[in-house]
Order: structure tokens, then sequence, then C-alpha cells
């Protein structure tokens, strides 16, 4: 249970972080326990971790602000272990450097840059930028339907993100249907002979295609049939939208 003292300074601290929270960050304590505190921290751009969505607590002892809070990231990212307690100079791993005037702003800005640096320290994890990028593409996914105590907490947050998500499910879609019209139009499209080609630099564009679609059936097919089954799908996506323009631009 929180001292008089700590209900106070956090009280305080939770409203000054409602007025101006800082960039990429927003924090709110747990309802029912004031010392249990949860943030999610939006990957700056320019790093691996841009767009993503990134959920973990604050745990503070009850004579906060005189000892510090231990820190843990919830949502995966490639940077932290889960769940997991971190060593940082602002965490409980660290009492000895603790500062009483340092704040609930002053320890997620100091794990946002510890994040996006590469110092490695106790509870971190050693990743790819490609791995952390795909993290990031799947964090909104994870909190929204996986991550229950982020949808305690953050119900307006999920709000937000099932609205985000089928959105993109949306765009996904669209973008299949435009495909598919594409490839049935194209399929409806009388063929074009290259030899009935009459702009020179057509016909080339046209010759080379079909040259370099030879060339490539000859090295895929050393690596492997299935491999070389989807590259020729991909090809001949290509050649039919090339056939096509060419075609309507001879009427």
């Amino acid at each position: 249970m929180a001292t008089r003292q700590a209900h106070k300074r956090l009280t305080k601290e939770y409203k000054l972080l409602v007025e101006s929270s800082p960039p990429f960050i927003l924090a709110r304590p747990n309802e029912d326990n004031i010392l249990e505190w949860h943030y999610i921290i939006t990957g700056p751009p320019d790093t691996p971790y841009d767009g993503g969505q990134y959920h973990g607590t604050l745990t503070f002892p009850n004579d906060y602000p005189y000892k510090p809070p231990a820190i843990r990231m919830i949502t995966p990212n490639g940077r932290f272990k889960e769940n997991t307690r971190l060593c940082l100079s602002m965490s409980d791993y660290h009492p000895d450097t603790w500062n009483p005037g340092w704040s609930v702003s002053t320890i997620l800005n100091g794990l946002l840059s510890f994040m996006t640096g590469n110092e490695a320290t106790t509870g971190s994890i050693t990743t790819t930028d490609a791995q952390k990028r795909k993290l990031a593409s799947q964090s909104v996914n994870f909190n929204t339907y996986q991550n229950a105590r982020f949808k305690r907490v953050f119900p307006d947050i999920v709000n937000g993100n099932l609205k985000t998500l089928e959105e993109a499910r949306k765009g996904r879609s669209e973008n299949a249907a435009d495909d598919k019209d594409l490839l049935t139009k194209v399929s409806q499209e009388k063929p074009v002979l290259i030899n009935d080609i009459v702009d020179p630099e057509d016909r080339i564009r046209a010759e080379q295609i079909v040259n370099d679609s030879l060339n490539g059936k000859a090295e895929v097919g050393n690596k492997g049939f299935v491999k070389g089954k989807k590259s020729f799908k991909k090809l001949y996506f290509g050649i039919g939208i090339l056939i096509l323009l060419i075609g309507l631009s001879m009427r």
C-alpha cells in the first residue's frame, strides 16, 4: 500500500502527464493500485521501432520517490525480453543511483532513449533491425487481441487499434480485388505479337522482357521448381500488364 507521500507524488505526476505528455509516451496508473503504472511507447520515426506500440509497466515501491520502480516491457519488441525486470540506472536494480527528483516522465524518457540505442543490460536481447521492424508491425495486433492487461488499462486505445486494424484489412482486400480485376482484364485482352508492335522502343522493351524471362527460367530452374513457379507467376503478371498497355496504345 502506498504511503501518503507516495500517493500524493504519483497523483501529481499523473496530472502533469495528462496536461503535457512527452513525445511518443503515454502512461497512467492502475485505477485499483496507484503503485502500478502502465505505459505505452510509440516507436519513433527513423528507428526500427517506427510505428510500433509497446506496452509495459512501472511498479513503484510504497515509499516512492525515495526508491526507484521496477521496469518491464510486455509487448514483444526485439530489444527487451518480455515481462522481465530491466537493469537501468533509474530502475530498482540501481537504488544507489536513483534520484528522488526524477519522475515518471524522466523514467520513461530514459527508457525510450535506452531502447533506441544498442547498449546491453540485464533484460535486453539482441535481434536484427528486420526482426524489430516485423515485431513493430505486429505490436498493435498483439496488444489488441493477446494482451489482457493492455485491454484492461487502455480500453480507449484498444478501440482505436480495432479501427486501425479494420482499415488495414479493408485496404488489403481492396488491393487484392484490384489485382484480380487487372488480371481479368489482361486475360481478356487480345494478345499482341512482338512483330505487330510498331513503335521501336516498345518492341525493344517487349523483346527484353521475353529474353529476361527465358534467362530467369534457366536460373530459377537450377534453384528449385517451387521457387521458379512463384517467380514466373510474378513475371507473367508483369508481361501481361506491359502487353495490355502496349495494346491499348496501338488502338
